[in-house]
């Protein structure tokens, strides 16, 4: 079987509306229309570090990351206060808000940094020296179904 060329690949990708899309008065997107869209290369910055993940369970629910949506990680970005990573701790992955600060107290402790669900039916987890853990990606997108 034939490999197919960049010209054939283009062509199976679906269009994308030159235009933006307003959430409100309609307008004739179809007048606007470029041949197709690469998803790949519109949400991926640095594709040598980045992997999509699909996330199961439902801690950050209240942050609109349902089960099934799938996560575009880049792994070559560093973690800041209130980044949405995926994390490695205890053997586990998880994802969560990187926090700074204790969130029920709001106070900062030297070597310490907490993991946020976006859920109430999940406690922080709070990350000392001693916790086996890494960031191990930050996510830049959320892909998900919505029918």
């Amino acid at each position: 079987m034939a490999e197919k060329t960049g010209s054939e690949r283009r062509e199976e990708l679906p269009p994308m509306a030159e235009t933006s899309i307003h959430a409100g008065f309609p307008s004739p997107a179809q007048d606007y229309m470029t041949p197709c869209i690469d998803l790949n290369r519109e949400l991926v910055k640095h594709p040598a570090a980045t992997f999509y993940g699909r996330v199961v369970g439902d801690s950050m629910a209240d942050a609109g990351v349902d089960e099934g949506d799938v996560l575009v990680i880049d792994k070559s970005l560093e973690p800041s206060d209130g980044s949405m990573a995926v994390c490695f701790v205890d053997g586990e992955f998880t994802l969560k808000y990187i926090s700074l600060t204790d969130p029920e107290t709001g106070r900062t402790e030297k070597d310490t940094l907490w993991l946020v669900p976006a859920n109430r039916k999940y406690r922080p987890l709070k990350i000392s020296a001693a916790t086996d853990f890494s960031v191990w990606g930050i996510v830049t997108y959320i892909i998900k179904k919505i029918r």
